[in-house]
């Protein structure tokens, strides 16, 4: 039977989405609604168009007979700015502060809608880039890279802090705190990442940058590239960051213990993405 054209914009939208960065030929498109390719050609362009309106991302259009449609996931920057000021808002409040100066995010982390839209933020900047595994470390760090590599549509491996039976053989490093300067070690199975991959590092939270500096080195014993970093928040530090380049969605500038009090400012984010620091 054949579909409707509005069913089938809702239908073909729900389908995009959920298949991000992958190519759906037109062919495809046109047995699944029995419909014309020139139809389907007509309904895509309608997507397109709403995509880009709305800031839902980007949607390729590539003709000829191996041709079809790739929907690549992204965020307008008054989206991005209005999460940011959100989580600054919602990361400021005085119960978040532990001893140690440590900020309590595992009820933010926690949030499908706050999930989301990190995925969506940090997907964003990445947009142009060819990412092929997102790496986190074990446990905090799980569900940002969860999301984020749903946006891309790449896999995610996990580094760890103890080996795992259920992992099979393993490629450990061992790394430097940064913050305690404390030597630890984390582990990888051989099975979760190709040599030569092209590699997004993702994290919480950073202090010092030990931990993310340890996956850089994981990173580098599977012969592989790190394309990026980026992490939910980090931590005004002191001392030496062992690591220059990254992006952080939020700074803790300033933690007061006596009246538990957080001052929390956009991290590098907006700048490295819309080229300005206003925050």
């Amino acid at each position: 039977m054949k579909t409707r054209r509005s069913d089938r914009l809702i239908d073909m939208t729900r389908f995009l989405l959920e298949r991000p960065h992958t190519l759906i030929s037109l062919t495809y498109f046109a047995e699944r609604y029995e419909s014309a390719k020139s139809s389907i050609s007509e309904d895509l362009a309608i997507v397109k168009r709403t995509f880009r309106s709305r800031g839902i991302g980007v949607l390729e259009t590539i003709p000829g007979a191996a041709g079809g449609a790739r929907y690549i996931p992204s965020i307008g920057e008054e989206d991005c700015r209005a999460f940011i000021k959100s989580m600054k808002t919602e990361m400021s409040e005085q119960d978040r502060l532990l001893p140690g100066g440590y900020v309590y995010l595992s009820d933010l982390l926690g949030r499908p809608d706050v999930l989301r839209q990190v995925g969506r933020v940090i997907a964003r900047q990445y947009i142009d880039k060819q990412i092929d595994a997102v790496m986190t470390v074990a446990t905090k760090g799980v569900p940002i890279a969860q999301s984020v590599s749903s946006y891309l549509n790449v896999p995610f491996v996990i580094l760890r802090r103890d080996s795992k039976i259920t992992e099979g053989s393993t490629v450990s490093v061992n790394y430097v705190s940064g913050s305690s300067e404390r030597i630890e070690k984390m582990e990888l199975s051989k099975r979760s990442l190709k040599r030569g991959s092209h590699v997004l590092v993702v994290d919480d939270f950073m202090k010092g940058g030990g931990t993310v500096n340890g996956m850089k080195s994981m990173i580098e014993e599977f012969e592989s590239e790190l394309v990026g970093i980026t992490v939910f928040a980090e931590a005004s530090f002191e001392g030496h960051r062992m690591i220059d380049e990254y992006t952080s969605l939020l700074k803790v500038d300033k933690v007061n213990a006596l009246d538990k009090s957080i001052h929390v400012s956009a991290g590098n984010y907006l700048e490295k993405v819309f080229g300005d620091d206003k925050k």
